[in-house]
């Protein structure tokens, strides 16, 4: 069986909160570990999107809605949708690892680091399609 969730590969959450947001699959574990005995993918994704911005707007509004809120977490392979596109971000996939989840401080760690990669991503103009939420 071909291996579809590599690192970068843009994915669509079906089930669970994040259901409908995009997420980014930082690592693949397709055989599955001790305490998740199932195939699974450690991603991260945006809980909420940039807001529309206009010329009009000031710089103080400007970066108010240019704001990403980020999440990282542990997904079955069967609640993911795998999409055509990918991100190629490096630093990304050695932000999140597995002994992140243990401990709440490693991770509000790795969610800051995650978010301001992603709003980097967003200011340069990369990736639109990722940034925007799905209409359905």
């Amino acid at each position: 069986m071909p291996k579809v969730y590599k690192p970068g590969k843009v994915a669509i959450v079906l089930q669970g909160r994040q259901a409908g947001k995009k997420v980014v699959v930082i690592k693949q574990l397709d055989e599955g570990t001790k305490e998740r005995p199932y195939p699974h993918a450690i991603v991260a994704g945006i809980e909420r999107y940039p807001r529309k911005v206009t010329r009009t707007m000031g710089a103080k509004k400007l970066q108010r809605r240019s704001r990403v809120k980020p999440f990282i977490k542990v997904i079955n392979y069967s609640h993911l949708f795998p999409t055509r596109y990918a991100l190629e971000l490096e630093s990304l996939k050695n932000s999140v690892g597995a002994d992140h989840f243990k401990e709440p401080s490693q991770r509000e760690d790795a969610r800051k680091n995650i978010k301001k990669l992603f709003e980097e991503r967003y200011q340069t103009g990369k990736n639109k399609w990722f940034f925007q939420a799905l209409r359905f």
